[in-house]
C-alpha cells in the first residue's frame, strides 16, 4: 500500500501539466497522459471511493472522451479553461473541481490579448462560439451512442447471468457511472463555456461598443439552444444533426426602438 501510495503521488507530480496537443486543436499520444497519469487516477478513485471499471473501453466510449475534451479545455486561449486542472480531474488523480471555475477569466484573457483593433475582439469571441456549435452535433451523437452502450450491457448482464464472472455486474454499475460522470462534466462545461461568452460580450459591449456584436449575440443564441438540450439531457434527438433545435434560448441584449432600429447599450 505504501509502495503504491509512493509511486501514485510521484506519477501525480510528474502528470501536473496540462495535456499535449497535436494537430487540428486534438490531444497528442503521451504515454504520460494516456497511461501513468490514469493508472495513478484510478488508485486515487478508489480511495474516494469512486467507482472504477476495469473494463476496457468501446470504440463508441473513446470517440466520446475524445470529442468531449475539446470542450473542457481552451489551448487558443492560453488556459482560461484550466487545461492543467481539467487533465488531473480527467485522470482522475483529483476529484472533480470544475464547479468552482470562475467564469470572467475568458473576458480577461480578451482584454490582455494585443489586438490591433477592438472589434477584433468580437470576431474572436464570434469564431469561438461558431467552433463551438460546429462540433456539438457530432459531439451529441457520441454521447448517444454511449447512452445506448450502457443500456446494451445493462441488457446483456440481465439476460446472461449464467456464465459471466462474478465481478462482471459490479463493473456494467461502475462504467455506467463512470461515462455519466464524463457527461455530466461536458455539461458544465458547455455551461460553463456559453456564460463565458455571455460574461464577455456583455463587458466589451461596455468597454468598446460595436456593431459586430450583433452577431455575436446571435450566435450566442443558436449556442444556447445547445445548452439548454445538453442542460435537459437530451442528447439523442435527431435535431441535434440539423443545428439543435433550440428549447429555450437567452433574449436579446438589444434595445429596440420601434420595429427596425436596434440600439446598442451605452
Amino acid at each position: 500500500m505504501r509502495l503504491a501510495s509512493i509511486g501514485a503521488l510521484a506519477l501525480l507530480a510528474v502528470g501536473c501539466v496540462a495535456r499535449p496537443v497535436g494537430d487540428l486543436g486534438r490531444a497528442a499520444p503521451s504515454f504520460t497522459h494516456d497511461t501513468a497519469m490514469p493508472v495513478a487516477g484510478d488508485y486515487f478513485a478508489r480511495q474516494r471511493d469512486e467507482a472504477v471499471s476495469s473494463f476496457n473501453r468501446t470504440d463508441g466510449e473513446e470517440e466520446m472522451h475524445n470529442r468531449i475534451w475539446r470542450f473542457l479545455v481552451a489551448p487558443h486561449a492560453k488556459d482560461w479553461m484550466f487545461d492543467s486542472s481539467v487533465e488531473l480531474q480527467r485522470t482522475r488523480i483529483v476529484a472533480a473541481r470544475d464547479t468552482g471555475f470562475t467564469i470572467e477569466r475568458y473576458y480577461n484573457w480578451l482584454r490582455q490579448t494585443p489586438y490591433q483593433s477592438s472589434r477584433t475582439r468580437y470576431a474572436t469571441v464570434g469564431a469561438h462560439v461558431q467552433s463551438d456549435i460546429d462540433t456539438l452535433p457530432t459531439t451529441f451523437a457520441a454521447i448517444c451512442r454511449v447512452i445506448e452502450i450502457d443500456r446494451q450491457r445493462a441488457l446483456a448482464l440481465s439476460g446472461l447471468r449464467q456464465g459471466l464472472a462474478p465481478d462482471v455486474a459490479g463493473d456494467v454499475a461502475a462504467r455506467k457511472a463512470e461515462n455519466t460522470a464524463s457527461i455530466s462534466w461536458f455539461v458544465r462545461a458547455l455551461n460553463y463555456r456559453f456564460d463565458s461568452y455571455d460574461f464577455a460580450l456583455d463587458n466589451l459591449l461596455v468597454e468598446t461598443p460595436h456593431e459586430q456584436s450583433l452577431a455575436v449575440d446571435e450566435s450566442l443564441r443558436r449556442l444556447s439552444g445547445f445548452v439548454a438540450r445538453a442542460s435537459h439531457g437530451d442528447f439523442c434527438d435527431g435535431a441535434s444533426n440539423r443545428g439543435g433545435a433550440a428549447r429555450l434560448t437567452i433574449p436579446s441584449r438589444y434595445h429596440r426602438n420601434g420595429d427596425t432600429e436596434i440600439v446598442l447599450p451605452k
